[in-house]
């Protein structure tokens, strides 16, 4: 059984749901305009994995094998209501700015993946803590997306301009295409220093 450093470092590096499993593409490329989408998306989603994480691994042996599918959707689109109903109660502006990929995180490969693969098959603290681990894995590979992709087609980050005056942005990094461009950039890099830490 992995200690509960290796399952978060697992989250966070080691098995990084944008990084190295490449899941949850479709708010991946399409809430990270800014880096502020991609903090706030990360973090609803982080608040979603903790709370279904713990609450499938304390229901584990009470859910019959043939419905545990069901079941997880149930649970994860619980959480995923009430976080919706947090950020437009005391959020609104990142509410609207997220939208329909709010409801949508009910139907993300990364929880249901994790409700199915971990916490079903495990103890609630070791559920927890991979809970955390994926989402705060998700949560920076968004906001560093989010944040390459508003620098280079805007100027700023987190809404601050921090290039120069004559700074003309690149428009395509705001739209789709800059989503492919400057993810498979960060892959490239991540790859990279992965595969030399690991043959080190």
């Amino acid at each position: 059984m992995m200690s509960k450093k290796r399952i978060l470092t697992d989250g966070l590096i080691f098995n990084n749901p944008i990084f190295v499993q490449v899941l949850g593409m479709c708010p991946t490329l399409a809430v990270t305009t800014s880096a502020i989408n991609g903090l706030g998306m990360g973090l609803a989603t982080t608040a979603v994995l903790f709370a279904s994480n713990t609450v499938i691994s304390l229901l584990r042996k009470l859910i019959p094998s043939q419905i545990r599918i069901p079941a997880f959707i149930v649970v994860i689109a619980t959480f995923v209501t009430m976080v919706e109903m947090a950020l437009q109660a005391y959020v609104p502006s990142l509410y609207s700015a997220l939208g329909l990929f709010l409801p949508l995180i009910v139907v993300n490969c990364v929880i249901l993946g994790r409700a199915e693969s971990f916490a079903s098959k495990n103890t609630v603290g070791n559920s927890i803590v991979d809970g955390i681990g994926m989402g705060l894995g998700f949560t920076i590979g968004l906001t560093i997306l989010g944040m390459v992709r508003e620098l280079l087609g805007a100027g700023s980050i987190f809404g601050t301009q921090v290039m120069w005056a004559s700074f003309e942005p690149f428009g395509i990094m705001t739209q789709a295409p800059g989503a492919f461009l400057g993810l498979g950039i960060l892959l490239a890099i991540f790859g990279s220093i992965t595969s030399k830490k690991h043959n080190a």
